[in-house]
C-alpha cells in the first residue's frame, strides 16, 4: 500500500498494488527467473512420481522411498528412509531460502513498511483462514476423522505460483508479481508457524534448547561477514540436528539459520539507498538449490499416489480430498479477493490505477496451488504411507492443477489486454516520442 496521489487529484487516498522501486522490481525478476525453472522442475519431479507410482515397477518407487540410508543415526533420531531425508532435510534448505527472504522483505522489501505491508499480509491470513474453515467445515459434517489435516490447504507454492505467472503473465502490471511473492512469503511464514505450534510430536525441550548454540555461534560468524562454508555448513548441521531431535520439524532449523542473516552491508554514498547485504548473496547462492534440487527431489518422493485399483468414486467424496481441493480451489479465492475488498471498502484505499479486480481474481486463483508445504502438512498430519495420507497427495494434486488451470484462464485473458496497451503506447512513441495517457484497462 502506498501514499500515492492519483491523476485525479484525489488526496489521502491509498492505493493497493502501488508500483515497486527499481531494486525491487529487479530483486523480483531475479526470483522470477530462478522459480520458473524451480517451479518446471518441481513439476517435472511430480509427473516422473506419478508416472513411477502407477507403472508395474511401483514397488520399486515404494522400496526407494522406504529406504534406510543410515540405520545408525537412531540415538539422534536420524534413521530415516529417503522420503523423510527429503521432507526433513532437503526441505531444510528451501525454508532457509525463506528464512532469507523474510528477513530481506522485513528489512528492505516491501514488508518493511508497515501501511505497505498491511495488504499482503491481511490477504495471506484470509487466504489461510478461509481456506481451513471450509476444510474443516467438509471434515466436521462428513464425521470429524480428518479435522487434524486443517492446515493443508492453507499454504500457497511460491515456486510452482511464481512459475506459472512467469509463463502466462509477461505483460502483467509489476504490482501483481510483486503481490504475489509478498503474500507467498507472509504464507510461508505463518506456515512456518502452523508447522511449529501445531504439527510438532514428542516434544522435548533439552535438543532445542541446545540447538541455540550452534545457531548463535551461525549468526555470529554471518554477522561479522566470515562465510566460511567448513564452520557455517557443519554449525548448520549440528542446528538441524538438535531441532529434529527436539520433536519440532527440522525446516524450522532452516528458518532461524535464515533470520541470522544481515541483509544490509551499508550505504555506498551518503543519502544514497543501502546496498545489498549478506543475505541476498547467500540467497543468490542457494536458491538455485532449492528450486533446482531440494524442492523437486522432495516433490518426487511426496508427489508418487497410486491410483491403481483404486476406487475413485470413494476418492471424490473423502471429506478430506472434498475440504482439500474446495479449500485450495475456492478457498483461497474467496479468502483473498474478500479480505482485499474488505480493507479497500473499510479503509480509504483504492485498487491502483493499473490493477483491475479481475487481476486480482487471477492471482488469487494461482495462490491455490498449494504443492511443497501441503503436501509437508499433509505428510505431518497423516503420515506418508496411510489411507488418508494418499488421498491428501491425491487431492493436492487436483487442487493445485484445478487452481492453476482457473489462473491460466483468467490472467491469460488479462495478458491480451495489457500486451495490447503495452504495444499500443510503443506505437505512439514510436510515432511522435510521447505514449498516449494511460487509461485502466476494463476488467
Amino acid at each position: 500500500m502506498t501514499d500515492q496521489t492519483p491523476p485525479d487529484g484525489r488526496r489521502g487516498v491509498r492505493q493497493l498494488f502501488g508500483r515497486t522501486s527499481w531494486p525491487e522490481a529487479r530483486f523480483l525478476a531475479d526470483v522470477l527467473r530462478t522459480e520458473t525453472v524451480g517451479g518446471v522442475l518441481l513439476l517435472l519431479g511430480a509427473v516422473i512420481a506419478l508416472i513411477w507410482a502407477n507403472s508395474p515397477w511401483s514397488d520399486v518407487y515404494t522400496e526407494l522411498g522406504l529406504w534406510v540410508p543410515w540405520p545408525g543415526g537412531e540415538p539422534l533420531h536420524l534413521d530415516l528412509d529417503l522420503n523423510a531425508w527429503a521432507a526433513d532435510g532437503l526441505l531444510a534448505i528451501f525454508f532457509f531460502v525463506v528464512g532469507l527472504e523474510l528477513k530481506r522483505e522485513f528489512v528492505a522489501g516491501e514488508l518493511r513498511d508497515p501501511r505497505r505491508a498491511a495488504l499482503p499480509v491481511v490477504a495471506a491470513i484470509g487466504g489461510m483462514v478461509v481456506p481451513a474453515l471450509i476444510y474443516v467445515g467438509v471434515n466436521v459434517a462428513g464425521g470429524g476423522e480428518g479435522v487434524r489435516g486443517w492446515a493443508i490447504p492453507t499454504a500457497t507454492d511460491i515456486a510452482f505460483a511464481l512459475a506459472v505467472l512467469a509463463v502466462i503473465g509477461a505483460y502483467l502490471p509489476q504490482g501483481l508479481r510483486a503481490f504475489l511473492l509478498t503474500l507467498a512469503v507472509v504464507d510461508d511464514l505463518l506456515a512456518i508457524t502452523i508447522i511449529a505450534i501445531f504439527y510438532t510430536d514428542d516434544f522435548s525441550f533439552l535438543p532445542l534448547l541446545g540447538s541455540l548454540v550452534p545457531i548463535a555461534l551461525f549468526g555470529l560468524l554471518v554477522q561479522r561477514r566470515r562465510t566460511w562454508w567448513w564452520a557455517l555448513i557443519p554449525l548448520a548441521l549440528v542446528a538441524w540436528t538438535l531441532v529434529h531431535s527436539s520433536g519440532v520439524h527440522a525446516t524450522v532449523a532452516g528458518v532461524l539459520l535464515g533470520f541470522t542473516v544481515p541483509v544490509l552491508a551499508g550505504k555506498d554514498r551518503p543519502g544514497r539507498r543501502p546496498m545489498p547485504g549478506l543475505a541476498e548473496h547467500l540467497e543468490h547462492k542457494w536458491r538455485p538449490i532449492s528450486a533446482g534440487f531440494a524442492v523437486p527431489v522432495f516433490a518426487f518422493f511426496a508427489a508418487g499416489v497410486s491410483l491403481r485399483g483404486a476406487d475413485l468414486g470413494a476418492l471424490v467424496t473423502d471429506p478430506i480430498v472434498l475440504g482439500v481441493v474446495l479449500g485450495l480451489v475456492v478457498g483461497k479465492c474467496v479468502g483473498i479477493v474478500g479480505s482485499t475488498f474488505l480493507l479497500a471498502r473499510f479503509t480509504r484505499a483504492s485498487l491502483d490505477d493499473d490493477i483491475t479486480w479481475s487481476d486480482l481474481l487471477g492471482v488469487s486463483l494461482l495462490a491455490g496451488i498449494g504443492f511443497t508445504v501441503s503436501l509437508l502438512i499433509g505428510e505431518l498430519a497423516f503420515g506418508s504411507d496411510s489411507v488418508e495420507g494418499d488421498n491428501v497427495k491425491a487431492a493436492v494434486l487436483a487442487g493445485s492443477l484445478i487452481s492453476a488451470l482457473l489462473a491460466t484462464v483468467v490472467l491469460r485473458r488479462r495478458n491480451k489486454v495489457y500486451r495490447a496497451i503495452a504495444l499500443k503506447e510503443q506505437t505512439d512513441l514510436d510515432q511522435d516520442g510521447v505514449p498516449d495517457v494511460y487509461q485502466k484497462p476494463g476488467g
